[in-house]
């Protein structure tokens, strides 16, 4: 996984042994997010979803404290791109932006996240750990449901 740091954004790579579709169709189902959302402490994430254009969502990661982040869907297109707000305590309660952009890679895909609208560099640098432990978790839950595949 290769790592990009700017002042106001970072940028998560990953190839990840299954198809963009299946990428994709994690991104938006509630049950997944529960596996695999789980950065750091948190061990189980609750999500409400509606995954359209103006649509919002909430997802409480839960651990030894809860989380609440909560945004809205500004574009939702299978299986290549997903844009969506992003507000949590750990963003001061302002909206940031979260782009998940999915291209095929032989039969893997890879996955860009980029999350960018940081108030600073220490907010950057919180979310930096987080979103690479999720994405990782994201790899490894897809690759135990098509094990053939590996991780």
């Amino acid at each position: 996984m290769a790592e990009e740091e700017r002042r106001d954004r970072l940028v998560i790579r990953k190839v990840i042994q299954a198809s963009c579709e299946e990428v994709f169709a994690a991104w938006i189902d509630p049950k997944s997010i529960g596996e695999w959302m789980c950065p750091g402490e948190i061990v189980t994430a609750e999500a409400q979803l509606d995954p359209r254009g103006g649509g919002t969502y909430r997802i409480v990661m839960k651990g030894t404290r809860a989380i609440d982040h909560t945004g809205e869907y500004l574009v939702v297109e299978p299986p290549s791109k997903l844009a969506f707000t992003w507000i949590s305590k750990t963003t001061g309660n302002q909206p940031t932006l979260v782009t998940v952009e999915l291209f095929e890679r032989g039969s893997a895909c890879e996955l860009v996240l980029t999350h960018e609208r940081f108030a600073n560099a220490d907010e950057v640098k919180r979310h930096q750990g987080g979103w690479g432990q999720i994405v990782d978790k994201l790899a490894r839950y897809l690759a135990r449901r098509s094990p053939i595949r590996g991780d």
